[in-house]
């Protein structure tokens, strides 16, 4: 299927769908060198792996990546790199009665009408299962950020229906604050706004009562990402993270800075004062006081941290009875009888990190193979 690489320098190709046997990655680009096992790949896995919690759908899928080429003694060989995840939970038998009919708000329509024919075991290729495969290259592109530049991707979930988290500063959220709550229990939300985790815990309990799902917002913060990475015109860093973040099933916003705040305010209140720093090096440090653009200008990072949110939207399959056609046009009606997450956002944020991560190390890769020959004047 076309449409199933992303990336140029560090370039991604997916394969698999929900019910098939396994779902994989081939990277292109890794440098060798970068300490890699198994094992590194399991902690982001863990975070999207259905059945962590009861907030997310109850499908049993250990999610053990098998890498199959491209690392040696536990380091990158610069060879493509190859990652495997099988599927063993899948249930098709849940779908049985979905082939004759299209449910809302799924690609159901879509790919029939695209291709003339669809999988309607889960939504084959159109599942959200396939993003397994995306978690793993993230990992690979996380390490490659840290090697290289000390960059971190922290993703987190600001809101749930109509609760909303406070986080004054996104760039000073760590992992921890994500994934455990004050007291060292389990953060089941990802949201590290400790007084509103419950009261997101428990709209989710009563949609998933009553049948329904919600949606919300996750917000994911790249720092100590260098200025200079992005390409004019159309590879602007802000479309590339645009086009990635869209990419992800459920995705129906993307905003980076103060993003539609922007269209309230004057130019005199959005601008972003700049400031000169000593550092160790003699040059001055160039940064902004404040950061509503975002972490770029003009579609290339500007050294500041790089802030992005994305809307999901609610799941859409619903257990209970909903209107639709069958692909002859007579009216029917569906119910979903699978297993599935009543709220996407906490197992959305390690797939929006690992879309970010992959971009970030693309420009990377591409900004030093520009310039490493001819250095950019100062």
């Amino acid at each position: 299927m076309a449409g199933s690489s992303f990336g140029q320098a560090f370039r991604v190709t997916t394969a698999g769908e929900s019910h098939g046997p396994a779902n994989v990655v081939i990277i292109d680009g890794c440098p060798p060198g970068l300490e890699l096992t198994e094992s590194d790949l399991a902690a982001d896995l863990a975070r999207r792996r259905p059945g962590q919690s009861h907030l997310v759908t109850q499908r049993a899928e250990p999610d053990a990546a098998e890498i199959l080429s491209g690392v040696l003694h536990g380091r990158t060989t610069g060879t493509s790199l190859a990652i495997l995840v099988r599927n063993v939970d899948a249930r098709s038998r849940d779908y049985a009665d979905l082939e004759d009919a299209y449910r809302p708000g799924h690609a159901d329509y879509t790919y029939d009408v695209k291709y003339g024919v669809r999988d309607a075991r889960g939504g084959g290729r159109a599942s959200a299962r396939e993003t397994v495969a995306r978690v793993c290259a993230g990992v690979v592109a996380k390490r490659l950020l840290a090697a290289a530049f000390g960059g971190r991707v922290v993703g987190y979930v600001t809101r749930v229906g109509d609760v909303r988290a406070h986080v004054a500063a996104p760039e000073l959220v760590t992992l921890e604050q994500v994934e455990r709550l004050p007291d060292g229990s389990p953060n089941l939300v990802r949201c590290p706004d400790a007084a509103r985790v419950g009261p997101m815990i428990e709209l989710i309990e009563r949609v998933r009562k009553e049948g329904d799902s919600v949606g919300g917002v996750a917000e994911i913060v790249a720092t100590r990402v260098p200025a200079g990475l992005g390409e004019p015109v159309f590879d602007k860093l802000k479309a590339d993270l645009g086009k990635a973040l869209f990419s992800v099933p459920a995705v129906v916003g993307v905003e980076y800075g103060d993003g539609f705040a922007a269209a309230e305010r004057r130019g005199s209140e959005h601008n972003d004062p700049f400031q000169a720093e000593p550092s160790a090096g003699g040059a001055p440090r160039i940064s902004t006081v404040t950061n509503r653009h975002g972490g770029m200008l003009g579609g290339i990072s500007s050294g500041m941290p790089i802030v992005l949110r994305c809307a999901v939207k609610p799941t859409s399959s619903l257990p209970r009875e909903q209107a639709t056609v069958t692909p002859g046009g007579e009216p029917t009606a569906v119910r979903t009888r699978g297993r599935h997450d009543p709220c996407l956002l906490p197992r959305f944020v390690p797939i929006a990190e690992a879309m970010v991560a992959i971009v970030l190390a693309d420009h990377w890769l591409r900004w030093v193979g520009q310039t490493r020959a001819f250095p950019p004047r100062t």
